[in-house]
């Protein structure tokens, strides 16, 4: 990215900011996930993801382009909106994770493979593989620093 981007801890103001971006990248990643990015999924976000993990946002001249969440040595979600993919943004978040962290782990649908070639890039590797609770393959990654 040309730009600087930088990293800071996600606030409570960012809330309504932080859940556009993620509706916006969730649903163009996870076309097929019933729902993604709105009703009971944009809920659980905010009363659960966005309180009980330890939320980074990424912000540019653009303002907040990404969300990292990090449940323990997990990244629980990683996203970036749409108009500042292919920008270097998830790079930098994925390195604040094991900047901080050292090894990560994360689960990725199978069927998101832009993701999915985004996280090879990133030297990830395979761990093991299940079925979610609604029929979607998940692959689990770790990535060490």
């Amino acid at each position: 990215m040309s730009e600087l981007v930088t990293v800071r801890r996600y606030h409570p103001a960012d809330e309504d900011t932080v859940v556009d971006l993620w509706a916006r990248a969730a649903k163009g990643a996870h076309p097929f996930v019933e729902g993604e990015g709105e009703g009971s999924r944009e809920a659980k976000m905010r009363a659960v993801y966005l309180v009980e993990a330890d939320n980074w946002v990424a912000e540019s001249s653009l303002g907040v382009v990404g969300l990292l969440g990090l449940l323990g040595s997990e990244i629980g979600g990683l996203f970036v909106a749409p108009e500042a993919q292919g920008r270097g943004v998830g790079r930098i978040l994925v390195e604040h994770a094991t900047d901080l962290l050292g090894p990560v782990t994360l689960d990725v649908y199978e069927r998101n493979t832009s993701a999915r070639r985004f996280y090879e890039r990133m030297g990830f590797v395979e761990l093991r593989r299940r079925i979610d609770e609604d029929g979607h393959q998940l692959i689990t990654l770790e990535r060490a620093p």
